[in-house]
């Protein structure tokens, strides 16, 4: 009976299949799958009991946001989105670097489970065989190789011209983001690393070159590395979103953001001395493109400098989130101390933190509706969207696609 339990333990901590397309109700996330295990722990013996919950006490496992109240489903459901998606979004780039015709030997496949985003051990064609419209394993020369289809190849037509479209906003994001650093100057690695996240092109370190009047291309004498610097500065780009915000709805921003300010339970305060706190507490909108070098570290003015330099970040986000290894990319150009974590705790109002203690993300809440979609969807997110229905389309589904598109199977 105990080893039946444990089996079933197991199971639940697997990682979540593939969901059904965008309209299907979300998968059940990470977060209840661990909660249902350990609603099995006193149904086990004391040796599997103690294993058991050695794993759920692991960073890899334990949700950042330990209070299940304060969770909001519809925004973990996204982080599950991407795990389902990760080989998808990974394969297809990482193929469509290659030269045509965007293909690779399978055996040399299977050693790239980082790049292609599939499990480290599972075999990459059980990956491809899930998304049968986008990938496809030919065989060339008694050779099988991963490839990708000629559907996806013209979806990936598709997404190269909304880049296109899409590539003077993306040039005045990244020249806000340099505005936000300390020094206006990035390393370009660092950019092609949140290129997902900013909604940039894979070759944008080449067509950067393009636009000599906002950036410069140096080669970093200390490291060698390639920097991005900001050729000139724009006062109509150096206004954040909050500030914007401000102008529509100040009393909305300003309850945004609250600070403590230590003071006893029962003083007794006028108006005039309530609103001199209520102005300490809120927000006070320190622009974010104001030099954050002349604030001493531990002061409230510079905390609330950092917490707005992390909430312009996440609005230049195609998805108004970011993972937070994506934040600490940025950690010295933005000037942020290992106790940023704390800062955005308290900030719950503003942000909400999905994910495990391992791995998290940083959610902008004014962004995201009740059912955890995106109020103002980028015409990337709407691509990428597509792009995910199809991936779930069965071989039937894809024969028909295929024959409406009037395109042929290799």
């Amino acid at each position: 009976m105990a080893r039946r339990l444990f089996c079933a333990t197991r199971a639940l901590l697997l990682p979540a299949p593939a969901p059904a397309p965008v309209e299907a109700p979300a998968a059940v996330s990470s977060a209840a799958a661990a909660e249902a295990a350990a609603s099995l722990l006193p149904l086990l013996p004391c040796k599997r009991r103690r294993k058991l919950l050695k794993k759920l006490n692991s960073p890899r496992v334990a949700p950042i946001e330990p209070e299940a109240a304060r969770r909001v489903p519809a925004l973990d459901a996204v982080l599950d989105r991407d795990t389902a998606f990760r080989f998808l979004h990974r394969a297809r780039s990482f193929l469509a670097s290659l030269p045509p015709p965007h293909r690779i030997p399978l055996s040399e496949a299977g050693k790239l489970y980082r790049e292609l985003g599939f499990p480290r051990g599972r075999k990459v064609s059980r990956s491809a065989a899930r998304h049968p419209l986008l990938f496809h394993l030919p065989v060339v020369g008694s050779v099988p190789h991963l490839a990708l289809t000629p559907f996806m190849r013209s979806l990936l037509e598709e997404e190269r011209r909304i880049h296109d479209e899409l590539l003077p906003s993306r040039v005045r994001a990244v020249g806000k983001l340099l505005m936000l650093t300390a020094h206006r100057r990035v390393p370009l690695a660092k950019l092609h690393h949140c290129r997902a996240v900013l909604g940039l092109p894979d070759d944008f370190r080449d067509r950067v070159r393009d636009f000599p009047d906002d950036f410069r291309v140096v080669v970093d004498p200390g490291d060698g590395r390639h920097v991005l610097e900001l050729a000139r500065w724009d006062p109509a780009l150096a206004v954040s979103a909050l500030e914007r915000d401000f102008v529509v709805d100040e009393r909305r921003v300003r309850r945004t953001f609250r600070f403590a300010v230590p003071h006893r339970r029962l003083m007794p305060l006028d108006a005039e001395d309530a609103d001199r706190l209520d102005a300490a507490t809120t927000f006070p909108l320190v622009s974010p493109y104001t030099n954050g070098a002349l604030l001493k570290p531990w002061t409230p003015e510079a905390e609330k400098y950092r917490v707005g330099v992390v909430h312009e970040f996440l609005s230049l986000t195609l998805e108004k989130r970011a993972m937070i290894h994506h934040i600490v990319e940025f950690k010295e150009e933005f000037g942020l101390t290992r106790h940023m974590y704390e800062s955005l705790q308290k900030q719950n109002r503003a942000f909400y933190l999905a994910g495990t203690e391992m791995n998290w993300a940083l959610f902008l809440r004014d962004a995201y509706d009740e059912n955890g979609m995106l109020k103002e969807k980028d015409p990337l997110v709407l691509f990428n969207e597509k792009l995910q229905r199809y991936a779930c389309m069965t071989k039937m589904d894809s024969r028909e696609t295929m024959a409406d598109a009037g395109i042929l199977t290799e």
